[in-house]
């Protein structure tokens, strides 16, 4: 679990990306089947829309909302997804159980860089994109030169250099994923990545899907 501490700061974003210090992995008490929220808010205001279109997955009806704020710099945000994330959707978001919202949470100027480059991707590529990243997060998040890394990475999707210089040159898209971290951290507390809520409910760290399958079915 990475712990939010400084705010990313407004600035372009090509000239010196340094490279990212990715969190040592760190050894937290085995936890029960069901883990234990830590608080509870209002999921009718965590659901309303914020400064960016939701990048969400599975039906609006659902009857489970899960909300992660994730950080593309955090080990443990990318466990997550490489261990837990494809087994989730393919039980509960493909059969209509729960929609997962990915929210954007940058703990520093190369995380923030990566997620303004997935929300430029083509459309329907954001999840791809950050799956990608998170896949590859210790040959780009480490790299002494970040800007030529994730360059090299988003070619892979189809961006060109131009579009990249586009997309990172963009200062409203940067004020748009800033704001998104800040509301999570004043409305709803989220201090730390992965984050989730779930139904309301406030969970934080990386999960395995035994635990986070414990959390969904207590709500059914």
């Amino acid at each position: 679990m990475q712990i939010f501490d400084t705010s990313v700061s407004r600035r372009v974003l090509l000239g010196g990306m340094a490279a990212a210090s990715l969190p040592l992995a760190i050894a937290f008490p085995a936890r029960a089947d069901a883990p234990q929220p830590q608080r509870e808010v209002d999921m009718s205001e965590v659901l309303k829309p914020g400064s960016l279109p939701e990048m969400a997955i599975g039906e609006d009806d659902a009857p489970v909302k899960i909300v992660e704020y994730m950080s593309m710099t955090c080990s443990h945000c990318a466990n997550f997804h490489a261990n837990t994330f494809d087994a989730i959707k393919e039980k509960y978001v493909d059969t209509g159980k729960v929609q997962f919202i990915v929210r954007e949470f940058p703990f520093d100027p190369r995380a923030a860089a990566a997620f303004m480059l997935a929300r430029c991707a083509p459309e329907g590529q954001y999840f791809p994109f950050v799956s990608m990243l998170f896949k590859q997060q210790t040959t780009w998040a480490g790299a002494q030169d970040g800007r030529a890394a994730l360059l090299q990475m988003s070619r892979v999707a189809g961006f060109s250099e131009e579009s990249f210089n586009t997309c990172l040159t963009n200062q409203k898209l940067l004020d748009d994923v800033n704001a998104v971290r800040e509301r999570g951290a004043r409305d709803f507390g989220v201090n730390a990545t992965p984050t989730f809520i779930i139904n309301g409910k406030v969970y934080s760290g990386d999960m395995s899907v035994d635990e986070m399958s414990a959390i969904i079915d207590s709500f059914a």
